[in-house]
């Protein structure tokens, strides 16, 4: 019984140490084979380019090597007639034809009514050419007409208008020779005439101080000022302006009633506009003119009448206060240049017209104050319009007296 376990636990030991004895053989042959293959590989820096490799590898610079050229989506058929979606398909998020669209001025989708919201789809407006722009967008047209032309050269005309009325002041002095100083017996304006030109006048003073303001100040004030002042400056005046716009576009259409019937040609106007009113004469001598010289009547024919409506008619729309106007931005836009083109003009035709009426003719501002002038002055300024007072063709008092014996009251 001994004997057998001892021959079985014999034959199992042989067994294993077999069993291990093989597979440290079986090791043993693979790590030849290893070595053997890893001495026989080649770097591949030594493979000369272009050569196959032991293996099937081929080397290959990566200068040389070409990329697969594919049809750029630009070569495709209507490439640029495209929508969003097609062109969201060969190049994916390339939008390029919406905003293409946006540009071009498409309206888009938008649930507001056309009544109440006339662009609330349009993002950018369509391209147009104002004159003096080149061909773009709307807002960078308008952009280009006001910043290159109607400010520096608006800005120019009118100084240049001031300038040249100062070198004439200085130079010639006042223009006539009586100082209206006599017995006040004329009445030139009366007490309603006077009301409705002061009414305007200051109306205009204060709208033309404000839009000089608002569009040089930037320029000229901003940097003595600094921005807070210059901030509430402006804003005060544009208040101002918006006020005093309606009082000046009344008292305008009441200025016009009142004096066009004396504004029409007469005799002696020719004359008056060929030697410009005598003002470069060397006696400086006016040549005669009835009520109103020529020169007043261009001031009221251009500055007045022609150019004071398109200034009034371009600032109710802005402020938009013309019924049934579609407003948009390119009403906006046009309104805008004519209101600064007109004005800029009527400035500097008014310019001319308040120099005369204060400081460049003797006693033509007490005539406005009082509504009174002499004998002396009528004579010398409105030859015509005082020869038919003296006939009796024209009253030389047309108001009413509030009182008894006003003639005593009449100021000096």
């Amino acid at each position: 019984m001994f004997l057998r376990s001892a021959l079985l636990v014999f034959s199992l030991s042989l067994g294993l140490t077999g069993s291990a004895l093989a597979q440290a053989a079986q090791q043993g042959q693979s790590s030849a084979t290893e070595a053997a293959t890893s001495r026989s590989k080649v770097v591949p820096e030594d493979i000369v380019p272009g050569q196959a490799a032991p293996g099937g590898i081929r080397g290959q610079n990566i200068f040389d090597v070409k990329p697969e050229v594919k049809p750029d989506a630009s070569s495709l058929p209507d490439y640029m007639k495209q929508n969003n979606g097609q062109r969201n398909a060969v190049q994916p998020g390339n939008n390029s034809p919406m905003w293409r669209g946006v540009a071009a001025g498409a309206d888009g989708f938008t649930s507001l009514p056309k009544s109440q919201a006339p662009e609330a789809g349009n993002l950018i407006q369509a391209p147009v050419q104002y004159l003096g722009s080149r061909f773009t967008t709307a807002g960078e047209a308008w952009r280009q007409v006001r910043n290159n032309w109607i400010i520096p050269y608006g800005g120019a005309l009118f100084l240049i208008a001031l300038g040249a009325l100062a070198i004439y002041f200085f130079t010639r002095g006042p223009l006539g020779h009586v100082e209206g100083d006599g017995p006040p017996v004329i009445e030139r304006f009366t007490p309603f005439e006077r009301s409705a030109h002061w009414a305007n006048a200051i109306a205009f003073c204060i709208l033309a101080i404000s839009g000089l303001v608002i569009a040089f100040g930037k320029f000229l004030l901003l940097p003595v000022l600094g921005l807070t002042l210059y901030g509430g400056l402006t804003y005060l005046l544009k208040t101002l302006h918006n006020f005093a716009g309606p009082v000046f576009a009344v008292s305008l259409l009441i200025v016009i009633i009142t004096f066009i019937r004396d504004e029409f040609p007469q005799r002696g106007d020719l004359k008056w506009l060929v030697r410009f009113g005598g003002a470069f004469s060397k006696d400086r001598h006016e040549p005669p003119s009835n009520r109103f010289n020529a020169g007043e009547k261009v001031i009221f024919w251009l500055g007045v009448l022609i150019l004071g409506v398109i200034v009034v008619a371009s600032g109710l729309v802005m402020d938009k206060l013309i019924p049934n106007l579609v407003y948009e931005r390119s009403t906006m836009q046009v309104a805008h240049m004519v209101h600064a083109v007109s004005t800029v003009l009527m400035m500097s035709m008014f310019l001319m017209h308040i120099y005369l009426g204060t400081i460049g003719m003797r006693g033509a501002y007490k005539a406005m104050r009082t509504g009174w002038v002499d004998e002396e002055w009528a004579k010398e300024h409105h030859a015509y319009w005082y020869e038919d007072i003296r006939a009796g063709k024209i009253p030389a008092q047309r108001s009413q007296d509030l009182v008894a014996d006003d003639v005593a009251r009449r100021p000096a």
